[in-house]
């Protein structure tokens, strides 16, 4: 209120201050409700742009292979659709004769992609095998404090029921082993166990698995 009385119009807050009240507020959540100087959607917002600054910073690029040129791009599928029989590795030299630095992966990565003989995809595999398929994922979790946690999930896929969620600040190749056999009693482990290629899931993981009798199953980088 003296605040108010000295001043004319409306307050102007630098980031320090918006940086002061989005602390207060984080530490007593319940000052939103006696603010004056504020309204509680504007500290609201405040915090939730100090989220979106923090994400954006942590999802920075940093790096990684340069982009390759289009007329590369157009050499690689012109090269795959005009030599239907070349894989990869015979297309992948035809660039580098010409002085093109490429990988062999990048090569494969813009060629054609052609129609294979039917064979059982994942879609058969989890029609056929859902009462004895469970699935893993491990995912962050972020807090209101701008910290980290990792949730290991479980389900079985034929009613998907949930089988065991936990939770952890440091997650290892240990601790996930230790999930799987407090999820799954020894004769009651699925037959298979769907997970992705995160490296958390190591040799010991594997080794777990196979000890309970359970086959290990990877998904593909884009599997449906």
């Amino acid at each position: 209120m003296v605040l108010r009385r000295r001043l004319q119009g409306r307050v102007r807050l630098t980031n320090h201050d918006r940086w002061f009240f989005v602390q207060l507020y984080r530490w007593f959540p319940s000052i939103s409700s006696v603010l004056s100087i504020v309204r509680p959607e504007t500290l609201v917002r405040w915090h939730r742009t100090g989220f979106r600054c923090y994400w954006r910073w942590k999802s920075r690029s940093s790096g990684g292979r340069p982009q390759i040129d289009t007329e590369l791009r157009v050499l690689i599928r012109r090269s795959s659709i005009e030599n239907p029989l070349w894989g990869a590795p015979r297309i992948h030299g035809e660039p580098l004769k010409l002085g093109f630095e490429v990988a062999q992966s990048s090569v494969a990565k813009y060629m054609i992609r052609r129609r294979r003989p039917p064979s059982q995809g994942w879609r058969t595999f989890l029609r056929s095998h859902a009462p004895d398929i469970a699935a893993m994922d491990l995912y962050v979790v972020p807090t209101i404090g701008f910290e980290l946690l990792y949730a290991l999930v479980i389900v079985r896929l034929d009613r998907r029921t949930l089988v065991w969620i936990n939770v952890t600040a440091h997650p290892t190749a240990e601790w996930v082993a230790r999930q799987i056999t407090k999820a799954f009693p020894w004769d009651e482990a699925p037959r298979y166990l769907i997970r992705d290629h995160d490296r958390i899931y190591g040799s010991v993981v594997t080794r777990r698995m196979r000890a309970m009798g359970i086959r290990d199953r990877p998904t593909a980088p884009a599997p449906p």
